[in-house]
């Protein structure tokens, strides 16, 4: 397994999708989280509102990076990290790579474990660039506006970092799932997108008219991740400088519990997938 680990960091880092993913995500990120809210800022301070003017300001200091980080993780971060982890595992059977693995060694399991343990390493790089990222922006913008630089405390921080971790990692294995069992990158691609874009957000939608639906919908992943970076402080859509995708309808705790069920289940399935089926 370490050697199919170091096997797959190679391929992943000199792979130009995950550079790019990275890339889109790391300005997706500063665009909503920073620029958009800066520029209504300036509106609002220009045309007098100081009420929303403060509440814009105080939400691009370095206190409320923490909360910042996950705020796009439910919708677009979710969705970039169920994109590379899909076609890290499906490109293996595209490019008939997952069948030399199988009948040259190192073996089902231990092939599997190394490509999900780099996905692993990916999306704790991924997640540590969003934080440095999102303090270097922060700083820019209330140096820039002549306010104190406060910084957020070592607790919120590794709260914060936690939450985005097993959110990706969630998402990352559930990727992962997905090329595995449609063996093509670009079909698991197509489906993760259109449940994590589309379909959660279609049942979500008709939730309150049907009681039956809410029900199914307040256990989904989507609905998991969201209620974590709602819990952890991230600005639902209906807020100021809110983000789609930030719920509030499970608590932390059980958004937690949920995500790790989640995660286990996705890796559990796709082991089971990998070893029982021919390549």
């Amino acid at each position: 397994m370490i050697a199919s680990l170091r096997a797959e960091l190679l391929r992943l880092r000199k792979w130009p999708v995950t550079w790019v993913i990275t890339g889109v995500w790391l300005t997706l990120n500063v665009f909503f989280g920073y620029l958009l809210d800066y520029l209504s800022y300036r509106d609002a301070a220009g045309g007098g509102d100081r009420r929303l003017a403060g509440a814009l300001l105080a939400q691009l200091s370095p206190a409320q990076v923490p909360s910042t980080m996950v705020t796009g993780l439910p919708m677009f971060g979710s969705a970039l990290v169920l994109i590379l982890a899909a076609l890290a595992t499906g490109s293996g059977y595209g490019w008939n790579t997952w069948r030399t693995v199988f009948t040259q060694g190192p073996g089902r399991l231990s092939a599997l474990g190394g490509t999900l343990l780099a996905l692993a390493v990916v999306v704790v790089g991924f997640t540590v660039l969003t934080l440095l990222t999102d303090l270097a922006a922060s700083a820019i913008v209330t140096a820039a506006e002549g306010q104190a630089l406060t910084w957020p405390g070592l607790g919120e921080l590794a709260e914060g970092l936690s939450g985005a971790l097993l959110i990706g990692g969630t998402w990352a294995a559930g990727g992962a799932l997905l090329g595995i069992l449609a063996r093509s990158p670009g079909l698991s691609v197509g489906l993760g997108l259109v449940w994590v874009l589309i379909v959660e957000n279609l049942l979500r939608g008709v939730a309150s008219l049907l009681g039956a639906v809410e029900a199914v919908t307040d256990v989904l992943p989507g609905t998991a991740a969201g209620s974590l970076a709602g819990a952890l402080g991230a600005a639902g859509a209906a807020e100021v400088g809110g983000a789609p995708g930030v719920l509030t309808v499970l608590s932390g705790a059980q958004s937690i519990a949920l995500l790790a069920a989640y995660l286990v289940a996705f890796v559990v399935a796709a082991a089971l997938v990998m070893t029982r089926r021919d390549a």
